[in-house]
């Protein structure tokens, strides 16, 4: 990590894992990244707010869903660093990285009900893909964030 990078703080954040009734998971194709990488929607907390709060805000602001429930808030946090060409560059360089909470959800509305043209759109196109599959299409900085996720989503699913 570039010196001058590795004092910033860690950008507190939540993480959704949205189920469809197949147990397939949402994942979306950012717009900032032109290569073939998907994530499940995420974000910051804004001052005052809490993570179960932030997860349904961000939800709604990136994906236009609303029908969802809770199903489990995961212990713990997931942590992970950008890589050295990112640093400065993301969230206006006042971080280093993400210290995230997440949250599976279920949705229980229908897929047409799903819009991610949203006011400020960070997303091409988005898919259910199966859990097996989720850490083949991750951006590598965040795979082992995504296979920390695939073991503990497997484990309540099952």
């Amino acid at each position: 990590m570039k010196d001058q990078y590795k004092n910033l703080p860690l950008r507190s954040g939540v993480g959704i894992i949205v189920l469809n009734n197949k147990n397939k998971i949402f994942v979306a194709r950012r717009i900032d990244n032109p290569k073939n990488f998907w994530q499940m929607p995420q974000g910051g907390i804004d001052e005052g707010e809490d993570y179960l709060s932030a997860a349904y805000r961000e939800l709604e602001e990136e994906t236009s869903i609303t029908k969802v429930e809770l199903i489990k808030e995961l212990d713990g946090f997931i942590t992970y660093e950008l890589p050295d060409h990112l640093l400065g560059i993301i969230w206006r360089g006042k971080y280093k990285g993400q210290k995230q909470k997440w949250f599976i959800m279920k949705f229980t509305g229908e897929d047409k009900e799903i819009n991610i043209q949203t006011k400020k759109p960070e997303f091409l196109e988005w898919k259910w893909i199966d859990l097996e599959t989720i850490t083949d299409v991750v951006v590598d900085f965040k795979l082992h964030v995504y296979k920390e996720l695939k073991e503990k989503i497997k484990r309540i699913i099952n």
